[in-house]
Formats: C-alpha cells, structure tokens, sequence
C-alpha cells in the first residue's frame, strides 16, 4: 500500500496526517503546528485506515479522557479509546478537539470527538482497526522544530 496523505481544504499547506505501511499492519502519523493538532491529526489517520474522514459526519459528540506517564503512552491510550469508542458505539469520527496537559507526573488528555454511526453503503469500512500499539511510536518535533509529529502503528 503507498503512502496516503490527508491535507488541508487548500492543499498548500503540509500534509496534516498520513498513513504509511507497516508488515501486516499500517502506520499512522498526525502533524501539527501544536501537540494537541498531531494528536487530532493522528486520529483523523486512524480514521482514514477505516474510511474517507471526508464522508464523516460530525454530529455525534464522545467525550474520551485519558492518563498516561509520558506523552508517547498517551498517544497510544488516545488512539486505543477511540478504538473502543468506534467499536462499542459503532461510529467512526472525523474531527477532533483535544486538550493535553503535560505535567512532571504524567500526561492528560481530554477530547471531543465528534462522528456518526457506521453506514456501510456511505462509509465503506476497508477495515477493523483492533488497536493501536507501541512500534514506531514517537511524538516530537520535527527536525526544524516547527512542527509535532504523534504517530504509531496500529493492528488491524
């Protein structure tokens, strides 16, 4: 599978998410100018393992809190509650608002996450994703420090 990229409405911009091939598995990558855009960028690219985020709807909120010890754990606990969440309610989402607090003792986010239930004749779910995991896992900058990138690799 190539490498697909989801970009902004000008598309002048750099791409916000991407996917990229990983084994069996596939990768996800979210870039912001702000670490809470990679993360919401990151989940619009879990969204895209399943379907086109564009032929998502948003107007279903889920409010998702999570706690991690560094801020790489975190996003894979915020990756893995959207998973859940898409599993239990049968939604998938595309757009987010997330909040993070980086504190010496750990890492919090709290997001909205807004979406709609599944329709398989609209959405055409490609696949299940059963999880995010911890290889390649990084959040950072990029190497001019302009940028955050949140990205990991999910199962499917």
């Amino acid at each position: 599978m190539n490498t697909q990229t989801g970009h902004s409405k000008t598309d002048v911009d750099p791409p916000r998410w991407e996917l990229f091939p990983h084994v069996a598995d596939m990768g996800v990558r979210g870039y912001g100018r702000t670490i809470e855009e990679a993360f919401a960028h990151a989940a619009e690219a879990l969204t895209a393992v399943i379907c086109d985020p564009a032929e998502v709807g948003g107007t279903i909120p889920v409010e998702i809190r999570c706690e991690a010890p560094d801020v790489e754990s975190l996003l894979v606990d915020w990756l893995n509650a959207l998973v859940y969440e898409m599993a239990v309610r049968q939604m998938v989402f595309g757009r987010f608002d997330v909040r993070i607090d980086i504190r010496i003792d750990g890492s919090a986010l709290e997001a909205t996450a807004w979406g709609e239930h599944v329709e398989r004749e609209r959405h055409h779910p490609a696949v299940e994703v059963k999880g995010a995991t911890y290889t390649e896992l990084k959040v950072c900058r990029d190497e001019n420090g302009s940028a955050w990138i949140a990205q990991c690799v999910v199962d499917v």
